[in-house]
Parts: C-alpha cells; sequence; structure tokens
C-alpha cells in the first residue's frame, strides 16, 4: 500500500484537498493530512480539518509522495514554512513523488523542486516563471512531479496520483465507481 502526506495550513481550497485524500483513500493509498500551522485546520471556505499530524513529526522515508494542495494563504504558508520545504527537497532527492496544484506550484518552486514542464492556477505562473508552463493542461506530469491547474482539475489530478501509485486494475475500478471512466 502506498502512503501520502498532504500537508495543508489555514486557507487550503477545500475542492482540491478533499478530493485527493478521498480518491486516495478509494484507492486504498494511505493518506496523511499534516497540519502546518495546527492539527485543526480552516479551509478558505470555512470547512475544518483535523490533521492526522503535525508537519513536524512527519518523515520523508514514511511516505511515496507529497501532494501540496492549493488556495490562499496555504500556497504561500507551505512554500515559507522550513519543514514543508526540507520534505519537498528530501522527496526529489531522493526521487520520490510530488504533487501540487493551484497555486501550490509555487512552493515546489521556492524549494527548487519543480521540474522544467509544470501547469498552476493561472496568474501563479508569473510568480514562479513563464518557461516550461503549460496553461492549457489540466495536468503536467513532468519526471516525478506531477502538477494541476485548480479545483476544477482536482479529480483529474487525483486520478493521476492514482494511476501513478496504483496498479491499471486499481486506478480502473475507482474511475468506474466514480463515474469518471470517460475522464
Amino acid at each position: 500500500m502506498s502512503n501520502i502526506i498532504i500537508p495543508i495550513s489555514n486557507g487550503f481550497e477545500e475542492i482540491e484537498a478533499i478530493t485527493i485524500i478521498d480518491v486516495c483513500r478509494r484507492a486504498n493509498i494511505k493518506v496523511t493530512i499534516a497540519g502546518v500551522e495546527n492539527i485543526e485546520t480552516i479551509g478558505a471556505h470555512g470547512i475544518k480539518i483535523i490533521s492526522d499530524a503535525k508537519i513536524e513529526n512527519i518523515n520523508c522515508d514514511d511516505f511515496d509522495m507529497i501532494v501540496l494542495p492549493g488556495g490562499l494563504p496555504n500556497a504561500f504558508t507551505l512554500a515559507d514554512n522550513e519543514k514543508v520545504q526540507s520534505l519537498l527537497k528530501e522527496f526529489k532527492e531522493k526521487k520520490k513523488k510530488i504533487g501540487a496544484i493551484c497555486a501550490a506550484p509555487y512552493a515546489l518552486h521556492k524549494a527548487d523542486v519543480l521540474n522544467e514542464n509544470f501547469t498552476c492556477y493561472p496568474s501563479f505562473e508569473e510568480k514562479i516563471r513563464l518557461s516550461g508552463y503549460h496553461e492549457n493542461d489540466a495536468v503536467v506530469i513532468d519526471n516525478d512531479v506531477i502538477t494541476s491547474r485548480g479545483p476544477a482539475t482536482a479529480m483529474i489530478f487525483a486520478l493521476e496520483i492514482v494511476s501513478i501509485l496504483c496498479d491499471e486494475e486499481v486506478y480502473e475500478s475507482v474511475k468506474e465507481g466514480l463515474l469518471a471512466k470517460d475522464y
């Protein structure tokens, strides 16, 4: 069973975080939500999540992938948090999978782990860089780094994570159960 860590802080984008958590758990991927500020975190639209752990207690070796949801100020908090930044660098060094959606690729950029090709929420490429930006792709995979655009692409992004971490049978089963087999 694969394990992923999802760091979140206040202002996270709920659709992105919950979709990733839900879809991955349907695929029997173990998901650990790590609170960056507190165990109870409030999303950009007032939804509260109780984290499984504090980010300070997370060890890279326990996980196969780190996935960052977007939302503001969450993306900036993840970009400025020393532990999140060090985890991103360690995941990159160990050639583990890294994912970010919406504004969160900015945190990958700050950690210097974002590969050449990426996508993000429109306008955030200006904070990252214009070269390698794919403005019309819902998901961009560049080696071990996967990025996506925003709330409307969260399901596609989450299914790509399942595709990367699970076998084809699990991936197809989850897609069918979600009525997403035409996507």
